[in-house]
C-alpha cells in the first residue's frame, strides 16, 4: 500500500531534505510531518521514511519506537497526557488522574469506545510552576485538577476543533 501525503506535506518533506548534509539529519522533522497528516507512523509510512532518507526500515522503527511522542497505533482524537512527575504528583496529577480513568472509562493507554480520547502519563512537561499539567495533542493546560474536570473538557473542546 502506498503512503499518500498531501501535496503540503511532501513538499515540507522536500524542504527538510534541503537542510541536512545528508538525508538521515531530516528524520525527525520528516517523521513529525508525517504523523501530522496521518495520525500515526505505519509500516508503510515508515518505509517510505526509510526510502527518503536513505536508512534501513529497522532504523526508522527504532526511533519511531525509541521516541514517545510518535505513534504506531491509532489514538482517539483528543491524547490526554497527565505528567505523572513529582511537583505534578504533589499537586494532585493522581488524583487527577484517577478522576480521567474513572470518567472516560479506561486506564493508562486506553481509548474511549467511541475514538474520542486516549490516556496517557507523561514525563515532565515544564511546568511544574503550574501544577497539575496535562498535554492534550500538543497544547498544555495548567492548573488541571480532578473538581474542575468539567471545566478542562469543556477547554479541551474548544481549543482542540478538527
Amino acid at each position: 500500500m502506498a503512503v499518500k501525503l498531501s501535496k503540503q506535506t511532501t513538499a515540507k518533506i522536500d524542504e527538510y531534505l534541503t537542510h541536512y548534509p545528508v538525508k538521515q539529519g531530516a528524520l525527525l522533522p520528516i517523521l513529525h510531518a508525517v504523523q501530522d497528516e496521518l495520525g500515526l507512523i505505519t509500516d508503510e509510512a515508515a518505509d517510505w521514511v526509510a526510502q527518503k532518507t536513505d536508512v534501513s526500515p529497522a532504523t526508522v522503527y527504532g526511533v519511531v519506537t525509541f521516541y514517545p511522542m510518535f505513534r504506531v497505533a491509532p489514538t482517539g482524537k483528543y491524547r490526554i497526557k497527565v505528567c505523572a512527575t513529582v511537583p505534578c504528583a504533589v499537586c494532585g496529577s493522581r488524583e487527577l488522574l484517577a478522576a480521567l480513568k474513572e470518567r472516560l472509562g479506561v486506564d493508562i493507554g486506553g481509548t474511549t469506545a467511541d475514538g474520542k480520547f486516549t490516556l496517557g502519563k507523561s514525563e515532565c512537561l515544564a511546568a511544574c510552576h503550574e501544577a497539575p499539567v496535562v498535554l492534550v495533542n500538543k497544547k498544555l493546560y495548567r492548573k488541571v485538577t480532578a473538581d474542575r474536570l468539567d471545566d478542562f473538557f469543556a477547554a479541551v473542546e474548544r481549543d482542540n476543533p478538527r
